[in-house]
Formats: structure tokens, sequence, C-alpha cells
């Protein structure tokens, strides 16, 4: 049988409930608010919270599960995993590396698209886009608990500026927009469900987290309102969103950077709003870096806790090479994703991980009854 460190090295475990629930509340939301609301806005309107109501509805199902799996022993879920697999622990956790660079593919076009938009006014060099890979590089070459600390940090990174864009665009924003509601028919509602999959497969997101830690009580209300917390600030931001760009809001891309130029006291004080963009940047680094993380996490636990750093340089190469080659391919990528591969996320990130219920034996019990 396989033996296999632990994903944390001893000095660097400690992954807390509360670092998980700032990671559901403050990151996962931000991919969200960049292309998501136009997307939405062109197949529902002003329906465009239905389908991100049901999405959030389906993950919160899906995450409650694994914490329930979670709960039900103090042994964290990867120790259970590895002593039940045994051998086909690797197999297994190779399919998941190259579900993590799968599901990386549409954040690191959309951030490249996003980054040269928004903070270049001239035609951009060949390999402006290597700071990200250099950030993402030194996040992939550390252990899990680096996103617990920048978790922690991005409750302010999070939070200060994206109330603060928010309160700016309220003024406006015109609630009327939103109604009458149910004005598309629901085959128009489930083509944006469909469409959307890749944006809201966030349960698979909190697994390698959740699947290192030592639940105490209490872990799983606190995760599951920070994912509760997450999409408040998700519903309220296509809200407004559309409230301000109405009819014309399929063609907005990048939401977040937009959505407060409209704020009167601009035209005195100049674009202090791109400040606050700009915080929201670095949330929008470190989400678009977890799948690589995460890939990079579950490679050199296979090849028993050595070379994580060589790992990290090579999947984050080869993420800036597929992203300098590919963005031209962008919409027909956006086309493949979106019409034909979300089952992908479906099954991959939704429906197998719920196996994990099947390893929901309190250790407590387990140990009462060798010794009875």
């Amino acid at each position: 049988m396989l033996k296999f460190p632990a994903l944390i090295a001893p000095e660097n475990d400690g992954i807390l409930g509360r670092q998980i629930a700032f990671f559901a509340a403050f990151i996962l939301p931000i991919y969200k608010l960049l292309e998501l609301p136009s997307i939405l806005a062109r197949f529902t309107g002003g329906d465009l919270l239905l389908p991100a109501l049901l999405q959030y509805l389906f993950q919160t199902g899906v995450l409650l599960a694994l914490l329930f799996a979670a709960s039900r022993s103090e042994t964290p879920l990867f120790e259970r995993l590895e002593k039940k697999l045994g051998k086909w622990t690797a197999p297994v956790y190779l399919f998941y590396v190259l579900y993590f660079l799968f599901a990386a593919v549409l954040p690191l076009l959309d951030l490249d698209k996003f980054v040269y938009a928004a903070f270049y006014d001239t035609s951009p060099t060949f390999f402006s886009f290597i700071f990200f890979f250099l950030i993402s590089a030194y996040v992939c070459a550390r252990g899990i608990k680096t996103l617990g600390r920048i978790a922690d940090l991005s409750l302010f990174l999070f939070l200060v500026p994206f109330v603060s864009l928010l309160v700016m665009s309220l003024v406006e924003a015109d609630a009327s927009n939103l109604l009458p509601i149910f004005q598309h028919r629901f085959e128009h509602t489930v083509s944006a469900f469909t469409y959307t999959t890749p944006h809201f497969s966030d349960a698979i997101l909190l697994l390698p987290l959740i699947g290192n830690l030592r639940y105490q009580k209490g872990d799983c209300k606190k995760i599951a309102l920070g994912y509760g917390l997450g999409g408040v600030f998700t519903i309220l931001f296509l809200g407004v969103f559309y409230g301000v760009y109405s009819t014309i809001a399929a063609r907005e891309h990048y939401a977040f950077a937009k959505i407060a130029q409209y704020f009167p006291a601009l035209t005195v004080i100049g674009r202090i709003d791109l400040l606050l963009v700009y915080l929201l940047c670095i949330v929008l680094f470190i989400y678009t870096a977890t799948p690589l993380h995460f890939a990079t996490d579950l490679t050199t636990r296979v090849c028993g806790g050595k070379r994580r750093v060589w790992f990290s340089a090579a999947f984050n190469l080869g993420a800036l090479l597929f992203t300098l080659f590919c963005n031209q391919h962008y919409n027909a990528i956006y086309t493949l994703f979106g019409e034909y591969l979300f089952p992908v996320f479906w099954v991959f990130a939704d429906l197998l991980p719920l196996a994990l219920l099947l390893f929901t034996l309190k250790t407590t019990k387990k140990k009462e009854r060798e010794y009875a």
C-alpha cells in the first residue's frame, strides 16, 4: 500500500475553519464580478438574479454534503481517503490535477483580457502578463496554509473596495430596471444556468481546504455562513449592475471595473475608483492562482512531498504559454466550455466529490468498539 505524506507539512499544519469561511466569502465571489454579469444579462436580461440564485442553491447543497463528511471524524478527509483507497489514491489525485488545470482555463483567459483592457491605454507588450505568473508561482510553491493566511487578509482586500464601489454605484442604479420579474422564458434561465456552470463550481475549490481541516465544533456553520455571505455579495452586485446598465448590460464586460464610473464626484477628483479596482485585482490574482495551487499540491503529494517548487514552475510556465497563444481564441474556448463542456463540472466537481460521504464514520466511535 502506498503511503502519502501529509498534504500540509507539519510546520504548515493548521488550516482553520475561519480561514475557509473567509476564502468562501471574500475570494470565491471575485471571479463572478468580472464577466459573469454580462453573460447572465445576455441570456436573461433583468432576470439575471434567478440563474445565479439557482446556482448558489445547487452549490450550497454540495458544500453542505462535504462539510457533513468532514464533521464525522476528527481525522481530516484526505487522510481517511488515503487509508481507504490505498494504491488507488495516486490515480485519483492525478485525475484531479488534470481537473484543476482544466478549471483554470477560463479564469486565466478572463484575467488576461481584463488586465489588458482595464490597465493599458496603449497596446501591451507580449510579456506584460508575466507579473501575474510570478505571483502565482510563489503562491503555488507555498503550502495550503498560505491560502489560509491570504484568506484572512482578503477580509480587508475584498470587503473595503467592494462595499465602496457598490455604494458609489448606487447613485446611478435604478431598481425598476429589474422589473417585471420573470419577463423571460424559463428556458433562457436554464441556458444561463448551464452556460455559467464554470463560474459557479465553488464546492470543489473549497474541497482541498476542507479535506485538510481537522474539524472542530462550529466549523461547518462558519464555512456555510461564509459561502452564503459570498452569495449575498454576488447577488447584490448583479442587481446593482443591472440597475446601472439595464438593457446595455450584456455589452458591459469586466463589470467591477466599470460599475462605479458614473459616480458624480469622479468628474472632480478623478478616477479614484480605479484604486479600489486595483485592490480587488489582488484578490482576483489569488483566485486565478488557486486551481494551479491545488494542482501543485496534489502532484507534490503523489511524488512524496518533493520538488514542489519545480511543479509550481512547470504548471505556471505551461499556463503562461497557454494564455499567450490561446487568448486569440477566447470566444471559441468560452463557447466550448459554456455550451458543451459544462457537464464535466457537474460530474467531476459536484457529483464525484460526494463519494466522500462514504467516509463519515466517527473515529471516536470506532475506537470505542475496538476497546469494547
